[in-house]
C-alpha cells in the first residue's frame, strides 16, 4: 500500500509541476496604460486589452503597445532658409498610438519612424520660409510640420497631438549683425517717442502763452506761485524779474506824489 501510494505521488507530483508552469507561463497581466497585441503562431489573433488575461504558451505571443501621449525629440537639424541663412533648429513631437495592431503590424519601429519623418519635414517646411518667418512664425512652422507627419502616421495607427520648435540657433556674426539691428530700431523709436513729446511740451507752452498774454495778471499770479514754491529755505537766493508794467506802475505813483508837493 505504501508502495502504491508512493508510485501515485511519483506521478502526479511531475504533473502538477508541468501544470502549474503552464498556468504561470499563460498569465499575463496587461497594465491600465498598455494595449497587447496577439499573434497566434505569428499571425495577428486580437488585442488585449488592460487586466489578467490568458494565453495559450508556445503558439501565442504578446507584444506591449503604450498608449500613452509618448514625446520625441527631433534632433537639431542644420537647415538652409529662403534667403540662404544657414540655421540650426531642433524641436520635439508630441503623439500617441491610436490603433496598437496597426502600429505593431506596419512599422517596424513606430517611434523611430516618427522621429525620421519628422526630421525631413522640419528642414523641408523651414527651408521653405525666410529666416524672418522662422524668427517670427514658429507655432505656425508647428502645425505645417504637424500636418505632414499626421499625413503619413494616420496609416500608421498613430495621432500626432502637437509639434514644437525648441531652439534656433544662428551664426555668432548673424547674431551681432541682428543685436545691431534691434538696438537701431530701439534708438529709432526712443527719438521719435522724445520728438513727440517735445512738440507736445511745445503746443503746451504756446497754449500757456497765449493764455498770460491775454490775462494781465496771469504772469503775476504765475511769479507768486513760483516764488510760494521755492519754499523758506535761507539757503534759496531768488531773482525775480519786475515786471516793466509794474516800473511804470511805480515811476506814474511817483510823479504824481511829486506833483501835488
Amino acid at each position: 500500500m505504501v508502495d502504491f501510494i508512493g508510485i501515485v505521488l511519483a506521478l502526479f507530483i511531475p504533473i502538477i509541476i508541468v501544470l502549474g508552469i503552464l498556468i504561470l507561463a499563460s498569465i499575463r497581466i496587461i497594465n491600465q496604460w498598455e494595449t497587447g497585441v496577439r499573434f497566434r503562431l505569428g499571425r495577428y489573433l486580437d488585442t488585449l486589452q488592460p487586466g489578467l488575461r490568458f494565453v495559450i504558451p508556445v503558439l501565442d505571443s504578446v507584444q506591449r503597445v503604450d498608449m500613452r501621449i509618448l514625446t520625441i525629440d527631433i534632433p537639431r537639424q542644420q537647415v538652409i532658409t529662403k534667403d540662404n541663412v544657414p540655421a540650426s533648429i531642433n524641436g520635439v513631437v508630441y503623439f500617441k498610438v491610436v490603433d496598437a495592431a496597426t502600429a505593431i503590424i506596419k512599422v517596424q519601429d513606430y517611434v523611430y519612424a516618427m522621429s525620421q519623418y519628422a526630421q525631413t519635414a522640419l528642414r523641408d517646411v523651414a527651408g521653405s520660409m525666410s529666416l524672418d518667418q522662422v524668427l517670427g512664425e514658429r507655432e505656425q512652422i508647428g502645425k505645417d510640420i504637424e500636418k505632414i507627419v499626421e499625413a503619413a502616421s494616420k496609416d500608421w495607427g498613430i495621432e500626432v497631438t502637437n509639434i514644437k520648435l525648441q531652439d534656433i540657433d544662428m551664426p555668432e556674426d548673424l547674431k551681432r549683425l541682428m543685436s545691431r539691428q534691434a538696438s537701431s530700431e530701439r534708438e529709432k523709436r526712443a527719438t521719435i517717442i522724445k520728438a513727440e513729446g517735445d512738440r507736445m511740451a511745445a503746443e503746451n507752452l504756446s497754449k500757456a502763452a497765449e493764455t498770460m498774454l491775454k490775462s494781465p495778471g496771469a504772469m503775476q499770479l504765475r511769479t507768486l506761485q513760483t516764488i510760494d514754491g521755492l519754499g523758506p529755505t535761507a539757503s534759496n537766493t531768488v531773482v525775480i524779474a519786475v515786471p516793466l508794467e509794474l516800473m511804470e506802475l511805480v515811476r506814474n505813483l511817483g510823479e504824481a506824489t511829486g506833483k501835488k508837493k
